[in-house]
């Protein structure tokens, strides 16, 4: 695809993108597809599908108790369960706010591994990454932020997330549907959103401006970005994901060239 080629111009010292059309084929790449990359906070979406496999063969349910008094495996996926960002300090009852909180994400790895018997980057590894195939994807940190990946792998999850092989397809239509929605809150790295909507794992495109996604994109795109100069989305309307893999930290570089790119796949998905 031409519109990756911009990707050249980015200040980064590498890149690695691909773009995967809903029936897992690949429609463009750029750079090294088989170059491990942090993913920092792209672990999040890998990681929820693995809780949602959980709750697939009976772990756990959904609304189970999990974290602070009140919340849910539920409000931890969904960032509401009133954990701060990076400590275990509980800044708002569960629902009420939406509050991105990578301790909610510890918290829900400990549940998970306390229901399974098994560490959960070991129940990551054999719910999803080994059907997949992603041999080059490891977590070797929180499940907040701690995977490494490429962008081979991260198509084949991009596939998965198009047309559900190891989740039940209403599964997946639950998790990247708005969870309590209404509700507002701060997008890192774009500032408040009213509303700053997000499924279970995914943050939901919506209305949000600013946004690292682009103009064109269609309000239920969903994915996630990280601080690590990563991100990955999909959008249902054209029947597409981009993966986009850097080695350089989020920053003001990205905010220009991240939508612009989107906005340029879309028009050639489109054309």
């Amino acid at each position: 695809m031409e519109s990756l080629g911009l990707i050249a111009q980015w200040p980064v010292p590498e890149a690695a993108a691909v773009v995967v059309r809903q029936d897992g084929s690949v429609a463009g790449t750029y750079g090294p597809q088989d170059r491990r990359f942090a993913l920092a906070s792209v672990t999040k979406p890998l990681f929820a599908y693995a809780v949602l496999v959980a709750y697939e063969e009976g772990v756990f349910e959904l609304d189970d108790p999990a974290g602070p008094e009140g919340s849910t495996v539920r409000h931890l996926l969904a960032h509401t369960s009133g954990l701060a960002f990076d400590e275990p300090r509980v800044m708002a009852a569960p629902g009420d706010r939406r509050l991105y909180s990578n301790t909610g994400f510890e918290v829900l790895g400990d549940a998970l591994a306390k229901a399974t018997g098994i560490p959960y980057a070991e129940y990551l590894r054999q719910a999803v990454l080994e059907p997949l195939g992603m041999t080059g994807t490891t977590l070797d940190g929180t499940p907040a932020a701690g995977a490494v990946s490429t962008a081979a792998d991260l198509a084949a999850f991009a596939a998965e997330l198009q047309s559900p092989r190891l989740l039940h397809p209403s599964t997946v239509v639950t998790a990247t549907s708005v969870a309590f929605p209404g509700l507002k809150g701060v997008l890192p790295g774009y500032g408040l959103q009213n509303p700053n909507d997000w499924g279970l794992g995914f943050e939901i495109r919506g209305a949000k401006s600013p946004h690292w996604t682009g103009a064109g994109s269609s309000p239920g795109t969903f994915g996630h970005f990280g601080q690590s100069g990563t991100f990955l989305w999909v959008d249902p309307a054209a029947q597409a994901a981009c993966v986009v893999l850097t080695d350089r930290a989020f920053g003001a570089w990205a905010l220009e060239p991240w939508p612009r790119l989107t906005d340029a796949v879309l028009a050639e998905l489109r054309g």
